[in-house]
């Protein structure tokens, strides 16, 4: 399923024992239980943010575990589909930092479709039960990832948000990229380090300081528009 650029880095891991042991139990799972995201949306992350285009990393910990929540995409959720409470702090957080106006949705594809890697360090999760795909090779699979990543000479920056993201430190030894520690998002946490990390502005100053355009960060507005563009056919 994942078929750009990605696969070049990934394509080991595929014939590793580890990977079919993972392979046969994700597929049992979506045989027997109701998981997320849907199958097509696994790879979402490495689909719409090709390897070579790769500007900045976010990293989350499992996919939503709410019916239509999950959409491949960390912190993302489905248009239509109520802004979670973490994001709902990274919004905030962005309006604090940038000025941005706090969008009517959580969908978070514009992020990734200039260069932002949302991607949760297990890509599955059963309905309704958190962490349930946790310890099963997910992590071993993502870790493979983050090391291509680190590997790479163009400047990248790592967004690393709670103690579990922050461990992912360690493998991340290239001085040409910008690894930002912070407190996660959650409205458990959120006060004790995320809010006025200024992740997102630092991000954008140092990718603008190497020569690489800035990330866009103001996810647009989807509902209003949709009412002009009906409007505007009538």
């Amino acid at each position: 399923m994942i078929n750009n650029d990605w696969l070049k880095p990934l394509s080991p891991e595929f014939k590793k024992p580890y990977y079919r042991a993972l392979y046969d139990r994700v597929l049992d799972e979506y045989r027997h239980h109701r998981v997320f995201p849907r199958p097509e949306e696994l790879f979402k992350a490495f689909e719409l943010t090709p390897y070579n285009e790769v500007k900045a990393v976010i990293l989350g910990q499992d996919p939503y575990h709410g019916e239509g929540q999950a959409e491949g995409l960390c912190f993302s959720v489905k248009p239509g589909t109520d802004i979670p409470p973490s994001l709902m702090n990274i919004y905030k957080e962005l309006k604090n930092d940038l000025g941005l106006k706090i969008p009517d949705n959580g969908c978070l594809v514009p992020w990734a479709k200039q260069g932002v890697l949302l991607l949760n360090t297990v890509l599955t999760v059963r309905a309704h039960q958190a962490f349930s795909h946790r310890g099963i090779g997910w992590e071993q699979f993502t870790d493979a990832a983050i090391r291509a990543l680190n590997a790479s000479d163009r400047p990248i920056v790592f967004m690393l948000w709670g103690r579990p993201a922050g461990e992912k430190s360690a493998m991340l030894d290239n001085p040409v990229h910008l690894v930002l520690k912070a407190a996660h998002p959650s409205p458990l946490s959120a006060s004790r380090g995320f809010f006025g990390c200024r992740h997102f502005s630092k991000c954008n100053e140092f990718l603008t300081a190497n020569g690489v355009s800035p990330i866009d960060w103001q996810i647009p507005d989807i509902y209003d528009k949709t009412r002009e563009e009906k409007q505007a056919v009538r």
